[in-house]
């Protein structure tokens, strides 16, 4: 079970630090001229923007980056891994954009379907604040990496992942770096 839960944890780090990466660009204002919404600021039918002004080139750009870094460094402790790492990493390029870029869509998803439910950016949407980058993570990597992707470790990697999301968006709040705690 611990090395179940150590493999899920493990393989979605470049998820993990691709969610992360936008909210970090925009506090050290990383690539400014890149901070404009995804979304043009087109409105849909409904008057309420398709993503938001929250969702950015910048962040679209610095979430595949960063997905690819950590993975390039996955590649790197390997060989000191063992067993925890269930990826061969030599093709870190590919992995780190796939779980970089299905996290970012995966958030940009659950910001869409936040527009149309009326909430705000920022504001929690329970449990799909917590799971919406994994599930987009591993339905990116699934067509490369399926036979590594069971049901037990998508599982295991939802609820790790629900509660390290509260816990990491908690801290980042009480340290200035997130206006919510979501």
């Amino acid at each position: 079970m611990i090395i179940l839960l150590l493999q899920s944890f493990y393989i979605m780090l470049p998820a993990y630090f691709a969610n992360m990466a936008p909210v970090i660009a925009k506090r050290l204002k990383i690539l400014p001229g890149m901070n404009k919404p995804i979304d043009m600021d087109i409105k849909m039918e409904d008057g309420k923007p398709i993503f938001g002004k929250h969702k950015t080139y910048r962040g679209v750009a610095v979430g595949i980056l960063m997905g690819i870094v950590v993975a390039f460094v996955q590649w790197l402790l390997s060989p000191l891994i063992g067993s925890v790492s269930i990826l061969d990493y030599s093709s870190y390029v590919l992995i780190g954009f796939l779980m970089g870029s299905g996290a970012i869509i995966g958030d940009m998803v659950k910001s869409f379907a936040k527009r149309r439910c009326g909430i705000m950016p920022g504001h929690k949407f329970i449990p799909f604040d917590q799971i919406d980058f994994i599930l987009g993570a591993y339905l990116f990597t699934l067509p490369f990496y399926g036979d590594f992707i069971t049901m037990e470790l998508l599982a295991s990697s939802i609820i790790i992942t629900f509660f390290l999301h509260i816990i990491v968006n908690h801290a980042a709040f009480y340290l200035g770096i997130r206006n919510e705690k979501w």
